[in-house]
């Protein structure tokens, strides 16, 4: 069996940054790729950060029901293929979701059996200085991000789990140790080691 988690965080949380190395380290799973109509920063590549797309494709699709979900975001649009995600469960492979909270919502309706994590930054200063420390974006931005970012962590007590990300290797590890319980669980288990049980009950 294969599980879908969310993820949400505010911007600076270092969330993008964990779910990399997760994925790096766990062949099983995959963070979804979303569709955003914001603009490529340095460094991003196409199809593989983001399926960079203009308002008037993002609108169609929105037309067409292709998203699973999609929500505003600092005045760009971000949303998830669902096509793309069954896919990848039916495959058998784990999927993250990076998701707002608006995202989360409305994914939950669909997926009632989503595990959903929460990852908040240690402080507001670190946060502040996380946003700041990126040199891309002006004060002004800065602020109203800080702004957005505790809007965002008012909705924590609507996810699964909570990991603050304070030093990067024990944020990592316990994501890792949420997925492990995931895949710990009775449900799980029983289809993986189906062979094994009816050894070890009939030994045949």
């Amino acid at each position: 069996m294969s599980t879908l988690y969310i993820v949400s965080a505010p911007s600076g949380a270092g969330k993008t940054t964990l779910l990399k190395a997760l994925g790096e380290t766990d062949e099983q799973i995959s963070v979804s790729v979303s569709h955003t109509t914001r603009a490529m920063r340095p460094g991003e590549v196409d199809g593989v950060d983001y399926h960079f797309i203009d308002p008037d494709t993002f609108s169609a699709m929105v037309g067409e029901g292709a998203f699973l979900e999609h929500a505003r975001v600092f005045d760009n649009y971000y949303g998830t293929s669902e096509s793309g995600i069954r896919d990848q469960l039916s495959a058998g492979r784990d999927v993250i979701l990076e998701i707002d909270w608006q995202g989360a919502s409305q994914v939950r309706k669909r997926f009632p059996d989503a595990v959903s994590i929460f990852i908040l930054p240690p402080t507001r200063e670190a946060l502040r200085q996380r946003l700041g420390g990126r040199g891309q974006d002006s004060e002004e931005i800065i602020h109203r991000r800080m702004r957005d970012a505790v809007a965002e962590m008012a909705h924590y007590p609507e996810y699964d789990y909570l990991v603050v990300n304070d030093l990067f290797e024990e944020a990592l590890e316990e994501l890792r140790a949420v997925v492990t319980c995931q895949r710990l669980r009775l449900a799980e288990q029983v289809v993986r080691l189906e062979r094994k049980l009816q050894a070890l009950l009939t030994g045949s």
